[in-house]
């Protein structure tokens, strides 16, 4: 499998835009979901752990999850005694996790997944009866967020297509926000965040 991002994991978290639109998902994610030092939550495709770490303050753990070893070194160098997340390089797609987790988290991830469908259907028994889904991605786009679009699957999601996976998947209380806005020169993209419990 190739690691897309390991020219690009070094230098991630330069820059306002990469911390601010993690920042904005981690304040919507409270602000829907009541999060305890009790909970053990996956974030997918944890990346450097802009997300995680956020997550990370409010509960007992954080399993980062991600393909890419080239991100999941720079998220083990940010680990500290007082806060970490568990690295964990795996394709759950392809090779599930049997953990059962309090919530699944994740930013800017799932337009890297192919197959919609056999994610949520997968990702759906890795989280506890009444558990939270919690995903930030990029609403409908016209391909040019990405400068390369290698690994990229979805140029954005349409609201209704994509409750309407979930749904199937077995999800309820499905809901589908604006939550933030990416500014780049060519124009400005907007961030969701779909929320639902199992």
């Amino acid at each position: 499998m190739a690691d897309y991002f390991k020219d690009k994991a070094e230098n991630w978290d330069a820059g306002d835009v990469r911390k601010s639109t993690p920042l904005a998902i981690a304040e919507a994610i409270k602000e829907r979901f009541v999060l305890d030092k009790e909970m053990s939550i996956m974030d997918f495709g944890v990346g450097t752990g802009l997300l995680g770490f956020e997550i990370a303050k409010d509960v007992k753990k954080v399993f980062g999850v991600d393909m890419s070893p080239s991100m999941l070194a720079k998220l083990k160098e940010k680990n500290s005694p007082e806060l970490s997340i568990e690295a964990v390089e795996q394709d759950i797609v392809k090779k599930p996790l049997a953990d059962i987790f309090d919530g699944i988290v994740s930013s800017m991830t799932l337009h890297h997944v192919e197959d919609l469908e056999v994610f949520f259907k997968s990702i759906y028994k890795n989280i506890k009866e009444d558990g939270f889904l919690a995903i930030a991605d990029l609403e409908k786009e016209d391909g040019t967020f990405h400068s390369d679009n290698t690994g990229v699957y979805h140029f954005g999601f349409n609201k209704d297509e994509l409750c309407e996976i979930v749904k199937k998947c077995g999800f309820k209380d499905v809901s589908f926000d604006s939550i933030a806005t990416i500014n780049k020169p060519q124009r400005d993209f907007g961030v969701f965040l779909l929320s639902a419990k199992k």
